[in-house]
């Protein structure tokens, strides 16, 4: 005897989903509800680029017209050929002022100024028993010399230390000081005595080195002037 036995189970079937026609309209009409805001959306997003290009261009457009406006009211100038000359002229003669400024500051034609301020600092240095007998200043008052007597050979460190405190000659150095017993004038009979006084020679370091182009000879000094 035998028996069949069923193992098919209905549950493990695969079942087949059908959408129904409502359910389909519904999802259609989603979709195009969709895409009909999408494309509002897009719509005026393209109406305000527009918008704004034009704005720009009418922006553009005004400023090209004030541009031109101006241009109209103030043409642009030409070159005057008589101005450019004339310009070239100052600034020449501006130039020349200034390369002649630096010539006179930096002493090359000497000095501009004269030579008083050496002579009222000679009268301010004096020194009782000193006196001068002959100035020499040349250039820009660098090289100078000074021809004098003394009483005493003593009083001539008292005197070039007087000179020295003078605000015009201050920084100026002396290389050379000569003392020496002048020759007496000649007598007719027996031996001439000796003169109660020394002559000096102060000269600068610069006139030591050599006497400078275009120096002044020595301005003589009435003796006497102590």
């Amino acid at each position: 005897m035998s028996q069949q036995i069923n193992l098919f189970n209905p549950q493990f079937e695969r079942k087949k989903h059908q959408m129904s026609a409502r359910t389909a309209g519904l999802g259609l009409g989603g979709l195009a509800l969709l895409l009909l805001v999408l494309g509002t959306l897009f719509q005026r997003a393209v109406a305000e680029l527009e918008r704004r290009e034009a704005d720009v261009k009418t922006a553009l457009a005004q400023g090209e017209a004030k541009r031109d406006q101006i241009l109209r009211d103030f043409p642009p100038r030409k070159k005057d050929p008589a101005l450019a000359q004339e310009l070239a002229a100052v600034e020449a003669q501006r130039q020349l002022l200034q390369d002649a400024s630096h010539v006179l500051e930096s002493g090359k034609l000497g000095n501009t100024f004269g030579y008083a301020g050496y002579f009222r600092a000679l009268a301010q240095a004096r020194v009782e028993g000193v006196w001068l007998t002959g100035v020499d200043i040349a250039g820009a008052g660098n090289d100078f010399g000074l021809q004098g007597r003394a009483l005493h050979a003593s009083l001539l460190p008292a005197y070039i230390t007087r000179l020295g405190q003078q605000e015009i000659l201050k920084g100026k150095t002396f290389a050379s000081l000569d003392i020496s017993q002048p020759e007496p004038p000649a007598v007719a009979e027996g031996k001439a005595a000796s003169l109660p006084y020394v002559a000096f020679s102060l000269q600068s370091a610069d006139r030591t080195a050599g006497p400078a182009a275009g120096a002044a000879p020595a301005q003589p000094v009435a003796e006497g002037t102590r």
